[in-house]
């Protein structure tokens, strides 16, 4: 049997970037160096991960209909990615997200609507009951990611076989530190399930069923280049190493290695 394919369900977008010499001031005009599109958000950017890392791999989400959506599913095809079904929506605009970069700072404008966490929990509860009907051997292993520090995002908690919980929503609880993110937010995931938490420059830690807390240390390059999709990259590494069978002491170094020779190259290309 060959390698499980992996399906990512969520958020593609056109990232739009403008390169500029600094950061510009309120009210001002800027030169840009240079601008370029690029295909973006979470699940779209793990798909390209996992591509170029060798995984078979498909994208399930929307778009709308337009140049622009056309621009996204070229890319999709050039990284060859699948598109397992993209449903259109006339009335629903693509996702844009505006970055303006100098290199070492960055912010982002992302225009769409909110992620529906109820109807996240229905398609997770969906792969649980079809788990129930086959053997071991056929199970779908889930993963969500907790990302914004949202309330209605926290019950994505309690699904997945492994959760990735970020920076922001460890901080919206109060913890100060990746390592104190996954002890204290362990008890909201479901029996048996990973949780794990990265940290940027300070790495990130994780908990299996076992309880024992690992961790791994970043791997920063050089010279910071582009961070814009760092913790997409690294999802995509742990899962591709998880779903080979890696301890999960192995899986969140691979994942920091890969994020750190992300955040060296500017998009995807170099990280292999």
């Amino acid at each position: 049997m060959g390698e499980k394919q992996v399906l990512c369900v969520g958020l593609v977008c056109l990232d739009i970037i403008s390169v500029v010499d600094s950061y510009p001031a309120e009210d001002t005009d800027t030169r840009c160096l240079s601008q370029r599109w690029q295909r973006g958000g979470n699940a779209s950017n793990t798909c390209t991960v996992l591509s170029l890392l060798g995984a078979p791999c498909a994208f399930m989400g929307s778009l709308a209909p337009g140049h622009a959506a056309n621009f996204v599913r070229d890319d999709f095809q050039r990284y060859k990615v699948d598109l397992a079904h993209v449903a259109e929506h006339l009335a629903c605009a693509l996702p844009i997200s505006m970055v303006i970069s100098n290199m070492t700072a960055g912010t982002r404008t992302i225009l769409h609507a909110a992620r529906n966490a109820s109807e996240q929990v229905k398609m997770l509860r969906r792969v649980e009951e079809y788990n129930q009907t086959c053997s071991e051997s056929q199970r779908v292993a889930t993963s969500v990611e907790v990302e914004k520090p949202r309330q209605e995002l926290y019950q994505l908690f309690g699904y997945g076989d492994v959760v990735f919980v970020s920076k922001d929503v460890a901080k919206d609880f109060g913890f100060c530190s990746a390592a104190e993110a996954v002890k204290g937010l362990y008890r909201r995931v479901k029996a048996g399930a990973t949780l794990i938490c990265a940290w940027a420059e300070n790495g990130a830690d994780a908990m299996g069923p076992d309880g024992q807390l690992v961790h791994s240390d970043a791997f920063v390059p050089d010279t910071v280049v582009d961070t814009l999709g760092a913790g997409d990259t690294f999802n995509a590494a742990v899962i591709l190493s998880l779903s080979r069978g890696r301890p999960l002491h192995e899986a969140i170094t691979y994942g920091c290695q890969v994020a750190g020779r992300k955040c060296g190259v500017h998009g995807y290309d170099g990280i292999v």
